[in-house]
């Protein structure tokens, strides 16, 4: 049906703009979570955003193979929340074949019979990394958020908790 990117910097409220727009549609919906908990802050994290999801969404953890969770799904509203994540996930699996994971993803979402909400973030703003990895994570990060914009109908930049529309059909 449409992917609609969100994307801004941290604490923007990226995720809550999500789930308003998911909720501007007949559900039932599905909500795809990429992070994994390594850690009690990021367990808290997570557990946060469960809560202000409640149980209108159906949760399917899913760090590594979007394209094939999005193929599997029926819901007419899928959340991926979030893209930054996932290409972390990858990255720190050394994954060799991001470049086909991230066209994998864009195939599925584009061509799923469902509105696919997409949550990124928007990493280039600040200043030019100090190690190589950073800036390897920053310029794909960077690509990924490009592509996922041109293949949308819809995108939105976050600010201060404000939604500012970029692209429109």
């Amino acid at each position: 049906m449409a992917l609609i990117l969100v994307g801004g910097g941290s604490r923007s409220g990226k995720s809550t703009y999500a789930l308003t727009l998911a909720r501007g549609n007949p559900g039932p919906y599905a909500f795809i979570a990429t992070a994994q908990a390594f850690d009690d802050e990021m367990r808290e994290r997570i557990a946060k955003h469960q809560a202000e999801r409640a149980q209108e969404f159906i949760t399917y953890e899913e760090p590594f193979d979007l394209a094939g969770r999005l193929a599997q799904l029926r819901e007419p509203v899928i959340i991926i929340d979030c893209l930054t994540l996932w290409l972390t996930n990858l990255l720190l699996q050394e994954e060799a074949a991001m470049e086909g994971r991230i066209n994998d993803f864009l195939t599925a979402a584009t061509a799923s019979a469902a509105t696919v909400i997409a949550v990124t973030n928007e990493v280039g703003c600040g200043i030019v990394p100090e190690n190589a990895l950073a800036r390897r994570f920053r310029d794909l990060q960077g690509r990924l958020n490009q592509d996922a914009a041109r293949a949308a109908r819809e995108v939105y930049w976050m600010v201060f908790g404000c939604a500012l529309k970029v692209k429109q059909p």
